[in-house]
């Protein structure tokens, strides 16, 4: 069970407690001023034990930033765009201000007061983006040191974060496709191909010759181009999974002449080897052709590449397609994922439906005077 003893110090009596650890260990624990008080601890202590809870002492004592570097570490397995979003999230701002803190004393009230601090950043908030991307770096690393037996508990876990808000999409009309091709000269064949097929940018600029499949019309996506600096990083989909995709016929003709003279390891887009980069934001030849085409459309949104792939899945759910195909087309894990991100426009294909149901009730009941409504 344990021991209570008591000893004199310059400072008058303490008591000591003694107990032995789950493996055993004999430890102690010094200083307690009032008997009741090391009589509450031993009691805590032989009762955490015998639940599996109990924490040695001497590990809460270490800090977010060893349990952090060690959990940052073990994030390798991330695409490289995902893993310098955290690693600067930890650098920035987790590691700055909670990397001295000894996990043991971190409480639940500091944290969510923090992070409203954080979120309000002086009047000019911080994106939901960034907050929770920050939140899930220091929950997550509490997390480790729970299931080291670091923590009995994450303090994280239950803190209020701010929503994330929904960014109203841009989708293209199909005449507003041309448009925008019309005004990118020498990639509008890759244009055409981000906005009726759904491909991601790296997904795009990763197809090789030999993965189109002219006769079938068919795309086997199978890797994935992150540009990132100077670097390129080319690894899997976003999904781990390669995927079939249809292409229109109109963009045979095109995709044929984009592979001319290429061996069949080649990319599709770009020279040889060297893969196409992304047109920055507020400039670049994309930047300009929407410029442009706002020019000659009013109702022309500004856009980005991968608003693209948006604008293929408004094309493909009001052609008629189902949320299956739609979710194979752009390689989401789940139907219900495509359901959730394109809420807006099942929605519209709800009246349509309605609509059409309508139509073939009343094709049915023609003749019959009891079909009819007064």
């Amino acid at each position: 069970m344990g021991s209570i003893t008591a000893y004199e110090t310059g400072d008058g009596k303490r008591y000591r407690v003694r107990y032995r650890d789950p493996d055993h260990k004999s430890r102690e624990k010094n200083g307690f001023i009032r008997k009741r008080d090391a009589e509450d601890y031993l009691a805590e202590t032989v009762v955490a034990t015998n639940r599996g809870d109990y924490i040695d002492p001497r590990t809460a004592k270490m800090t977010v930033r060893e349990v952090g570097d060690e959990w940052l570490a073990n994030q390798s397995h991330l695409k490289p765009s995902s893993y310098r979003a955290i690693e600067t999230a930890w650098r920035v701002h987790i590691a700055p201000a909670w990397g001295h803190r000894r996990l043991g004393e971190i409480r639940h009230s500091e944290i969510q007061t923090w992070f409203t601090t954080f979120t309000a950043n002086e009047g000019k908030p911080r994106s939901a983006t960034v907050v929770m991307r920050a939140f899930g770096v220091l929950a997550g690393i509490l997390d480790v040191a729970v299931l080291d037996r670091r923590l009995t508990s994450n303090p994280a876990r239950g803190v209020k974060m701010p929503r994330k808000g929904k960014k109203k999409r841009a989708y293209l009309k199909p005449r507003q496709v041309e448009l925008l091709a019309k005004h990118c000269g020498e990639n509008a064949t890759l244009v055409y191909l981000l906005s009726y097929t759904g491909l991601r940018w790296g997904e795009a600029v990763g197809l090789r010759v030999g993965t189109l499949d002219m006769l079938r019309r068919r795309m086997q996506v199978e890797e994935n181009a992150v540009i990132m600096g100077k670097d390129v990083f080319v690894g899997t989909t976003k999904s781990h999974e390669n995927r079939s995709v249809p292409f229109p016929k109109f963009l045979s003709e095109p995709l044929a002449r984009q592979c001319e003279g290429k061996t069949r390891t080649q990319l599709v887009f770009g020279k040889g080897e060297i893969h196409q980069r992304r047109p920055g934001s507020g400039k670049g030849w994309f930047h300009r052709a929407v410029i442009a085409a706002q020019a000659e459309d009013r109702d022309f949104p500004y856009l980005t590449p991968h608003d693209l792939r948006h604008t293929a899945a408004s094309i493909a759910i009001h052609s008629g397609a189902n949320v299956k195909a739609v979710q194979r087309m752009l390689g989401h894990a789940s139907a219900a994922m495509t359901l959730d991100t394109y809420a807006d426009l099942f929605e519209d294909d709800l009246n349509d439906v309605s609509d059409r149901m309508d139509a073939v009730r009343a094709e049915s009941v023609v003749g019959f005077s009891w079909g009819k409504t007064s």
